[in-house]
């Protein structure tokens, strides 16, 4: 009866915690055997044989610059479009996605209207229920004159978001949520 009542206030047995610790092992685990390319990355691209220019230009678009109050400020290196017109802006929720299994569907590198992402490798493509396919959009909070393009979907509950692609899945991580404004383009 003394034990029945040592244990009445948990909210959890011991052998479900055990359960419980054991799955948490085994998801680290597969996420360290699985994933280790993000982590391997910089050491690839020092050991290959590219010149000392061809690694700064890769360096330069896989990483963040980020100012005195730690945002991210991401590195443009497409050409600024100050020739589109803002036909409508608004306020809206601003995450990041990458090319993963988990975070796509069984084809991660090929968008809702058909575009390879992995092959095209650059940071200029949005997910937007709200938007049609090729409607181009700035988000200049976060990354200034860079012009991205709707060629994705998100999942029919995120009806009002907008959703970045992004190589790294670190620099999706940094971007976290965000509330800024997006204008549309003509």
């Amino acid at each position: 009866m003394e034990a029945l009542r040592k244990n009445h206030n948990r909210l959890i047995s011991l052998k479900q915690a055990k359960r419980i610790l054991i799955v948490l092992v085994f998801i680290f685990s597969f996420n360290l055997l699985l994933f280790p390319a993000s982590a391997m990355a910089d050491q690839i691209v020092e050991e290959s044989n590219l010149s000392q220019e061809q690694k700064d230009l890769i360096k330069s678009t896989e990483y963040l610059i980020k100012d005195a109050e730690e945002e991210p400020i991401f590195i443009n290196q497409l050409p600024e479009s100050k020739n589109l017109k803002v036909r409508e802006s608004s306020y809206r929720v601003i995450t990041a996605y990458n090319s993963e299994v988990g975070q796509t569907d069984g084809s991660p590198c090929i968008t809702a209207n058909g575009f390879n992402v992995c092959k095209h490798g650059i940071e200029d493509t949005v997910a937007a229920n709200f938007l049609s396919f090729g409607t181009k959009v700035k988000i200049p909070e976060l990354f200034g004159e860079r012009v991205f393009i709707v060629r994705d979907r998100m999942n029919t509950r995120f009806s009002d978001r907008v959703d970045v692609w992004l190589l790294n899945r670190a620099d999706a991580i940094k971007l976290g949520v965000k509330y800024v404004k997006v204008e549309v383009l003509k």
